[in-house]
């Protein structure tokens, strides 16, 4: 029998993921990936019942849960450090049968690499121009030309493939935010597993992972490329400082070159996920307010629903257009949830703010995990 071979353009975790979901269904794989190596610039990442499921389907999920830790308890809470919203963690596993789980990005991601084959990995493969004829693809690179039945195009926000293919599609926007990720240092004496503090046109928020080290993360209402040049540590220390503990303990116990900054965009909802024998999956394709912890997770989605309905549907594409049916709806859903979330979360106005965390007392505690129940019961 001939091995279908496809062409995955870009080495994150979606695209990844992707990988090893059509080479473990026969597909001949080649990930083509611009940096020099597969290695992932972040820090920590939240996997939500949906994306467990995911890894699963992949046969990862026990390998990459033995590397995070399962938060407990957590919600949000305001300025002053006051519960705004409490969230039983071990409700959501019961709930949905899996927990929420915190790893480092570059565990998951190494996780994904090794899974692979060395001879399926092409970094330093910068894509240049894609070309599309009939049921064929041919993708040029920094290092030569490719040909293939599919190209999946999971090359990020500011995705090469997309450009080109969906030259309608206007370019990604700007949130009006910025956000800082970071990795602490191990640290004792922080008696709760995660929190988020809502304030003022900013929160900060943090989650355990193992070893006694810390995800945190924390936005802020500020122009694109505003980074003010004396450094992310001292930056975002210097506007965080004076929050409720933990959080200064927490940037206290960061090292100064772990920040990391990056503007929040997403994208205009795309007409199709797929043009011709092209498939668009993860930020390439829904790039979202990270509010909601749901972008791998989705990525993650996207990767077992693309092989699933190729395994399935001998037609490669009936079998796209089944892709897109499924995905496009889903994702939108969700970064239109994340978005509205991102929203309320950073409002600035005092009264809008007050009646904000009011309401917010007044909800439920059961309320957002009904609401979260279509996300987190996803299953292949």
């Amino acid at each position: 029998m001939v091995r279908r071979t496809v062409v995955v353009v870009g080495g994150g975790i979606g695209g990844l993921a992707a990988a090893v979901a059509l080479h473990r269904r026969g597909w001949r794989v080649v990930v083509a990936e611009r940096a020099e190596g597969f290695t992932e610039v972040g820090a920590g990442l939240s996997l939500w019942p949906n994306a467990l499921r995911a890894l699963e389907a992949l046969g990862l999920a026990e390998q990459v849960a033995s590397l995070g830790a399962v938060e407990a308890g957590g919600g949000v809470r305001d300025r002053e450090g006051r519960w705004v919203a409490r969230v039983d963690n071990a409700e959501i596993a019961r709930r949905h049968g899996l927990p929420l789980t915190v790893v480092r990005r570059a565990d998951l991601l190494r996780v994904l690499v090794e899974a692979l084959p060395p001879e399926c990995l092409r970094p330093g493969s910068e894509v240049r121009v894609v070309r599309t004829s009939g049921d064929q693809v041919e993708v040029e690179h920094r290092g030569g030309r490719l040909r293939a039945e599919l190209l999946v195009g999971a090359d990020g926000l500011n995705s090469a493939v997309r450009r080109q293919l969906w030259p309608e599609v206007g370019p990604p926007r700007y949130r009006g935010c910025t956000a800082w990720r970071m990795v602490t240092g191990p640290l004792a004496g922080v008696g709760v597993d995660g929190a988020v503090f809502w304030g003022r046109g900013e929160r900060v928020g943090f989650t355990r992972l193992p070893g006694g080290r810390f995800y945190c993360f924390a936005a802020a209402v500020t122009p694109a490329g505003g980074g003010d040049g004396s450094g992310e540590h001292e930056a975002v220390s210097r506007r965080f400082r004076d929050w409720p503990d933990p959080i200064p303990a927490l940037l206290a116990a960061t090292p100064r070159d772990a920040v990391l900054r990056h503007d929040v965009h997403d994208l205009p909802p795309l007409p199709t996920f797929v043009r011709g024998r092209v498939a668009l999956l993860g930020d390439a394709a829904h790039a979202m307010d990270p509010i909601l912890g749901q972008g791998a997770c989705q990525a993650l989605e996207d990767a077992v629903v693309l092989a699933d309905c190729l395994d399935t549907t001998p037609d490669v594409d009936t079998a796209l257009a089944r892709y897109d049916g499924s995905r496009r709806p889903r994702t939108l859903r969700v970064a239109r949830r994340s978005a509205r979330v991102g929203a309320v979360s950073l409002w600035s106005w005092p009264p809008a703010v007050a009646v904000r965390d009011r309401v917010a007392r007044l909800v439920p505690a059961t309320a957002p995990l009904r609401a979260m129940a279509p996300v987190l019961g996803w299953a292949p």
